[in-house]
């Protein structure tokens, strides 16, 4: 029996890069990873032309548009990548009878809930870029019911831009950071992402829809700030604010806290804690 070809596009960002230190413990698949030169996915003759030349099982769409406060300004780019592209890539799939499995974000939700979000809670973004992911999902399961669409939170790696790692560089240059400290989520490590959806894509299940990831436990950005600077030892004062006292061109939801019970019961995943998680990404970058 031949061996599943998966595609994953955004190969460059952090699940992206991620999903190839994976991919060594899948030996069965074989893997695709591009990125916007080698795929622009936007382009829907290009995306329909590569999968013409490729025999394509599964497409893994990491790829997005992620700059938050510069999609306010760049609406039309953020909702090409993050709405039109997904839209495409999820025909595509159907066409080709491949499983197709998109990245989306708590960003769909306005934050004023008290508990967790569930998949079918009512969204309603309060920024450009979560409005632009909110368009991919409804394109994605509108094009392709068959879709599996993961909205995970707050996303980290050892790779590419995030919260932890500048929290590390900020730490060595200064003496005293300030942390807004009324934003509350789940930190999730893309590590953790990624081998559920390997867990996903082994499990050979057709199951479309929402479902919720991220790593468990839930805490304020002040909060993963003071335990990313015990864990790496820093002597930096770390204070907490107030969003108000750190204006951001785009709005961010007070609470994004997501229930990941369905994920966890339709392919059997074990999610993390997130201090767990963060240990094993502080160990890659720091040593520590």
């Amino acid at each position: 029996m031949s061996s599943k070809t998966i595609l994953v596009t955004g190969a460059n960002g952090q699940l992206g890069k991620e999903m190839q230190v994976i991919a060594a413990a899948y030996p069965a698949y074989r893997f695709l990873f591009v990125d916007r030169d080698e795929l622009p996915i936007d382009d829907a003759e290009a995306v329909k032309k590569y999968f013409t030349g490729h025999y394509i099982d599964a497409c893994v769409n990491c790829a997005a548009y992620t700059a938050v406060d510069k999609a306010e300004a760049e609406t039309a780019k953020a909702s090409a990548v993050n709405g039109d592209a997904v839209g495409n890539l999820a025909t595509v799939c159907r066409e080709s009878n491949a499983l197709f499995i998109h990245i989306s974000t708590d960003y769909v939700f306005d934050g004023t809930e008290t508990k967790p979000y569930k998949e079918d809670h009512r969204v309603n973004p309060v920024n450009a870029y979560g409005a632009s992911k909110l368009k991919g999902e409804e394109l994605a399961l509108q094009n392709n019911p068959a879709s599996i669409i993961i909205r995970t939170s707050w996303v980290y790696s050892s790779f590419g831009n995030n919260f932890v790692k500048t929290m590390l560089r900020l730490m060595k240059e200064r003496d005293n950071i300030n942390v807004v400290a009324d934003q509350w989520g789940c930190p999730t490590y893309a590590a953790d992402i990624a081998a559920a959806i390997m867990q996903i894509i082994a499990a050979d299940k057709k199951t479309g829809g929402i479902y919720n990831y991220s790593n468990s436990g839930i805490i304020n950005w002040y909060q993963f700030a003071i335990v990313i600077k015990e864990l790496s030892g820093s002597n930096c004062n770390v204070h907490p604010i107030s969003s108000s006292q750190y204006p951001t061109p785009a709005k961010r939801p007070a609470y994004s806290v997501m229930d990941t019970s369905k994920i966890q019961r339709s392919f059997n995943v074990v999610i993390p804690g997130w201090e767990e998680s963060l240990k094993k990404c502080l160990q890659l970058l720091t040593g520590n």
